[in-house]
């Protein structure tokens, strides 16, 4: 019997499922489009964890469930941390935090994938309000900005038939190599580039000045600004040539274009700047509040939806937290062994613990180093609902089948609340006050209400409804002969779940054999790994995937200075034999 959920996975797509008789098969309606990505077509292939365990021995929940109470009771309040992770999209989610907020732990702040970009776009805009998928079906020209669509976007490649493709990215990827216009920049040159795009476009009289004047009144003294760009010293330095600029203005003048941009380029210091920056070169050309035009990057998934859920608590970065201070750590569908910044740093500090509880799905290095071990449940045997940050659907997670392993993060928050004398609504309650926020398609959809089909066409969200332009910039220039370290999702893998590489792939002309076992080294620390080729990667960089055990012994727990973001890309290497 066929029974409709949704995938709850970390992605841009956040797909329809119909669950038939024990098969995921993909909903042929909306955007989902017919078909699933890998992850999700292989799903149930994953083994999960299925047994409770306490130092190393299996448990019974019910045992697991009391040591946790036992664990709570003995901490001071201020000496628990919650760590949760985001990588599951179902509401239902945050009920934990109502719990660990209401008894008085420590929660999270900060963000380990796109939290400076989205503060780049609030600044600029006063508001970050995504351009919705088929907005991009409805475009002419697409411009894909760091951003890999066959590995983390899939869903969108349907849309991009019969347009011009522009792709800007340090890696030859897929879709670079059937675009009509493939600028393989230099990592972190992607501020000076989109200077240069709107000085030159300013220059020859391609900039919207109708729109310009009405919503975006300062956009000559931007123009002052990105004069302060030394173009031939600045091209040279990021690998842009004048002609490749030429060209890209002509694809894009008087056209619908849609920029879409991935993750990577923000993870630096001044990522906000790097995405305020694009978004300039899109008011220059009028692109926002226009059917088919706008920039994509992640939206507030949650944007127009109250949460229900007490949260308000102290709160410690999430990039660079010092669990040692606490004397409990709950971590939630989270690894921050392998996905936090600076490993060796976090290892340390997480040994420190005196009681190190992991709640989740999967073994991984952070389960590895748990006292207890809770498995959840998957979103086949829990009733939740999602939002997503590409598109305004709203999606019921329904129960699809039972299973007597695990525990869902309502029924254990539940638990928790009732040991604690914290007051808790009903499940159901819950569901329905997210419910509430979506109204129905003609179709049976379920779209979040309120939410513009073409965000800002009634003007930016600012105090003056105008564009707020960066008025100052540093150069990202710096040649110290190390090599860029890239840390791209894997097509296999979504960070440390499922299938992960092992693998530091290279670009030939550095004369490593294939197979061959070196030492990537940074100031951070360092690991060993086999050379694959990749002579789709610049010379000048190095490419290993997200998820990649060891990797972030290599990178910085510093933060964005603005957004509270991981500067992943902000590292650099060398390479040893």
């Amino acid at each position: 019997m066929k029974a409709f959920t949704a995938c709850p996975l970390d992605c841009y797509d956040a797909c329809s499922i119909v669950y038939n008789e024990g098969a995921l098969q993909a909903s042929k309606d909306g955007h989902t489009q017919g078909f699933l990505c890998p992850h999700m077509n292989h799903f149930e292939k994953f083994e999960t964890i299925q047994k409770p365990r306490y130092k190393g021995e299996e448990i019974s929940l019910e045992k697991a469930l009391d040591l946790l109470k036992g664990m709570l009771r003995a901490s001071e309040p201020s000496s628990v941390l919650h760590y949760r992770g985001h990588g599951n999209f179902g509401l239902m989610q945050a009920v934990s935090d109502h719990f660990f907020a209401s008894f008085g732990a420590t929660l999270t702040d900060g963000n380990l994938c796109d939290g400076a970009g989205e503060a780049g776009i609030i600044q600029g805009r006063g508001s970050n309000k995504n351009m919705p998928l088929f907005e991009i079906a409805k475009s002419e020209v697409v411009i894909i900005w760091g951003r890999n669509p066959h590995t983390t976007s899939s869903h969108l490649l349907p849309l991009f038939k019969d347009k011009k493709i522009i792709v800007i990215d340090p890696l030859k990827t897929k879709i670079a190599k059937i675009a009509d216009l493939h600028i393989q920049i230099k990592p972190h040159g992607d501020l000076e580039l989109a200077m240069l795009m709107s000085r030159f476009l300013h220059i020859e009289n391609g900039t919207d000045e109708a729109y310009l004047k009405e919503c975006a009144s300062e956009y000559e003294e931007f123009y002052e600004l990105t004069q302060s760009v030394r173009i031939k010293a600045t091209l040279d330095d990021i690998g842009v040539t004048l002609g490749q600029i030429g060209k890209l203005l002509e694809f894009v003048r008087e056209k619908k274009v849609a920029i879409v941009c991935g993750v990577g380029i923000q993870k630096y210091a001044d990522g906000a700047d790097v995405m305020r920056a694009i978004d300039a070169f899109a008011v220059y050309l009028g692109l926002f509040g226009k059917e088919g035009c706008g920039v994509a990057y992640l939206g507030n998934s949650k944007e127009n939806i109250s949460s229900p859920f007490f949260t308000k608590a102290a709160r410690v970065s999430k990039v660079n937290t010092d669990f040692s201070k606490f004397a409990t750590v709950f971590i939630q569908g989270a690894n921050p062994l392998s996905q936090m910044p600076d490993t060796l740093r976090v290892q340390e500090s997480l040994n420190a613990v005196k009681n190190v509880v992991y709640f989740g799905l999967y073994e991984n290095e952070t389960s590895e180093r748990a006292d207890l071990i809770i498995p959840a449940k998957s979103f086949l045997h829990k009733e939740d609902i999602r939002t997503s940050y590409s598109h305004n659907a709203m999606l019921p997670m329904r129960k699809v089948a039972a299973s007597v392993h695990g525990i869902s993060e309502y029924d254990l928050s539940a638990y928790l609340c009732a040991a604690f004398d914290i007051a808790l609504k009903s499940e159901e309650e819950y569901l329905n006050h997210f419910k509430a926020y979506g109204i129905e398609k003609m179709d049976g959809s379920l779209y979040v209400e309120g939410r513009e089909e073409i965000p800002y066409a009634e003007g930016f969200d600012t105090d003056d409804g105008e564009f707020c332009f960066l008025d100052a910039i540093e150069s990202n220039q710096e040649n110290d002969g190390k090599l860029f370290l890239l840390t791209s999702k894997s097509p296999r893998s979504l960070n440390s779940q499922f299938k992960r590489e092992k693998y530091v792939y290279l670009h030939s002309s550095h004369g490593v054999a294939e197979d061959e076992s070196v030492c990537i080294s940074s100031v951070n620390g360092e690991l060993r790994l086999q050379v694959r080729h990749n002579d789709d990667l610049r010379e000048d960089c190095v490419l290993i995937y997200s998820g990649t055990s060891g990797l972030n012994n290599l990178t910085s727990s510093k933060h964005s200075l603005e957004g509270k973001n991981a500067i992943y890309q902000e590292n650099k290497v060398e390479i040893k034999k």
